[in-house]
């Protein structure tokens, strides 16, 4: 007799073995299933069903989960710099061979860890960075169970209707240059929407993703970054992100009363792959750029719609109202209230002040 489960089984990473390869084994249940993972895609050959977030270009099936408890995936992860095409081989239920054929990424050479549910990709990409995964490495989720924002707070999204993912870098840099990566993925994160859906994206400070409306701002996206430190530099950095991509109007308030969505401002569905690939290409450009010298800073202060507005800034230690007149270069908030002093914010939840 089957046993029923509540939810999703979330998949964990094994530890990275000396040849490279990794597990991601079910939480609960045991069992595995033998796939392949290189530079960019992951396809599991036993019972193979269609993916329910396909990438364009990629071979991608996952399997399904066992009735006697779930069952895991593993895959060979061949990392570093890919060739000028990534064939991708497994075998389906008839025993017969497939390929796909992935296409090469420029700058940063990004490896892509696909699951159809887990506890949070930041979990599973800070796992596989303590396991020596190579910066690029990113995994996505079609689902997550206990996906989290900044300030400890829960990210909800139903299954299949927003982009999930987690961004491993390995930059030499010290820690305090850890807010530049975030600024990288939340400009690249704008700029891809309004690239594939036509819909203009502004950041709160410091990197929520908002639609600005008459009545206030409205949440689209967030970012919660993670890092490994060695002494006073990154050993790694985890850069999560999640957008609200097709949640319908209607289930909206059940996530949070400022939330939104690309098919709530929009009206039309939004290609998640498209979304995705977009914004990676953003990614490596900026990193480049970035790695060469040139700081995020000034792009990333002209699309903040904070600035200028009267806000409200909730810290951990107290509460203050005012104007967000601008950032510094370590990206700090500064706010003036109305007794004339200048605060410095490095931490806090900005409200729109009326």
């Amino acid at each position: 007799m089957s046993r029923k489960r509540s939810g999703p089984t979330p998949l964990l990473p094994s530890p990275l073995r000396a040849d490279g390869s990794f597990a991601l084994t079910a939480a609960r249940g045991g069992g595995r299933k033998d796939g392949v993972l290189r530079g960019g895609g992951f396809a599991a050959p036993t019972n193979p069903t269609p993916h329910p977030f396909p990438m364009r270009g990629e071979l991608l099936r996952k399997s399904r989960l066992g009735q006697r408890g779930g069952e895991g995936v593993s895959g060979r992860a061949a990392f570093g710099r890919p060739p000028r095409h990534f064939p991708l081989r497994a075998r389906n239920a008839t025993g017969r061979s497939f390929c796909g054929i992935i296409p090469p990424m420029s700058r940063l050479s990004f490896s892509r860890v696909f699951l159809p549910s887990t506890t949070s990709t930041n979990d599973v990409a800070r796992d596989l960075a303590a396991r020596g995964a190579p910066e690029g490495t990113v995994v996505v989720a079609d689902y997550q169970t206990a996906g989290r924002g900044r300030m400890g707070r829960r990210w909800l999204a139903p299954p299949g209707t927003a982009l999930l993912c987690s961004i491993l870098f390995r930059p030499d840099a010290p820690a305090h240059r850890t807010t530049d990566l975030t600024t990288i993925v939340a400009l690249a994160a704008a700029d891809a929407i309004q690239q594939t859906a036509g819909l203009t994206v502004m950041l709160k400070w410091p990197n929520d993703l908002v639609v600005v409306r008459p009545d206030g701002w409205r949440k689209l996206g967030g970012l919660l970054t993670e890092t490994g430190l060695s002494a006073d530099r990154l050993e790694y950095a985890v850069v999560g992100i999640g957008i609200n991509v097709n949640i319908p109007t209607e289930a909206l308030p059940n996530l949070s009363p400022d939330a939104t969505s690309i098919l709530a401002e929009t009206g039309q569905g939004t290609d998640r792959n498209l979304l995705l690939e977009r914004m990676l290409e953003g990614v490596a450009t900026r990193y480049e750029r970035w790695q060469m010298g040139e700081r995020p800073h000034a792009e990333w202060a002209a699309r903040l719609a904070t600035l200028g507005q009267p806000v409200r800034v909730v810290t951990a230690e107290s509460e203050l109202q005012g104007i967000a007149e601008r950032v510094d270069e370590d990206g700090a908030l500064l706010l003036r209230t109305p007794d004339g002093v200048l605060h410095r914010v490095c931490a806090g939840d900005v409200l729109r002040a009326h």
